[in-house]
């Protein structure tokens, strides 16, 4: 009987991790960091331009997550947790055991702020996109870096966030014509509303991960 119940509480722990990689922030306050990514699977909204394939992934404990990211952290001091949507699986315990990795270990995720987040996150950074889909509601009213694609995103909508950092991220698209488009108009509302600021994504002009 203990077996059993010891065996229901290891699936319970279990998270679908998409991938885990090491590499450089790629965008955002943190840009250029040395970072290990945990992108975990699944989201609960359906954006048209997600580039995430929400049915991959491995199912995970707690404890093989740490240990992968330890094995391949190299000494970064940075732990990125994406998805998807990673509140739809993350637990305070799996934060507490990175953060016991390294004490100098800050913890950031990247969310669209339409579910409660739990303690233990250090760096928030909330990509909301209830612009794009219908019925998404906005729970977080605070975060360290508020990051909006635009154009597409109407920035002046979160002006009651409460955000250390505003960003805007020229929305990319299969068609260069378009995104020289996106980005001029990007780099003019900057210019014109000074309290944002540019966020491009380095990985993707140095091609990597």
């Amino acid at each position: 009987m203990y077996r059993k119940v010891k065996a229901t509480l290891h699936l319970m722990n279990e998270i679908k991790v998409n991938e885990i990689f090491h590499s450089l922030q790629g965008e955002g306050y943190n840009a250029g960091i040395s970072a290990v990514f945990l992108r975990l699977s699944g989201c609960n909204l359906n954006c048209p331009f997600c580039d995430t394939d929400h049915e991959e992934g491995e199912m995970m404990s707690e404890e093989q997550i740490v240990a992968r990211i330890e094995s391949i952290r190299r000494g970064a001091q940075l732990v990125v947790i994406t998805g998807g949507e990673p509140s739809l699986w993350l637990k305070s315990s799996l934060l507490d055991a990175i953060h016991a990795l390294d004490p100098d270990i800050r913890i950031s995720i990247e969310t669209n702020g339409t579910r409660p987040l739990p303690e233990g996150i250090d760096f928030v950074t909330l990509s909301p996109k209830d612009q794009f889909c219908s019925g998404a509601q906005l729970v977080l009213e605070s975060c360290d870096e508020l990051k909006l694609l635009y154009p597409g995103a109407d920035p002046s909508r979160y002006s009651h966030i409460r955000a250390k950092h505003r960003f805007l991220q020229p929305c990319a698209t299969n068609d260069m014509p378009t995104n020289r488009e996106n980005m001029a108009r990007t780099v003019e509302y900057v210019k014109e509303h000074p309290q944002w600021r540019l966020s491009l994504q380095i990985h993707k002009i140095l091609d990597i991960r």
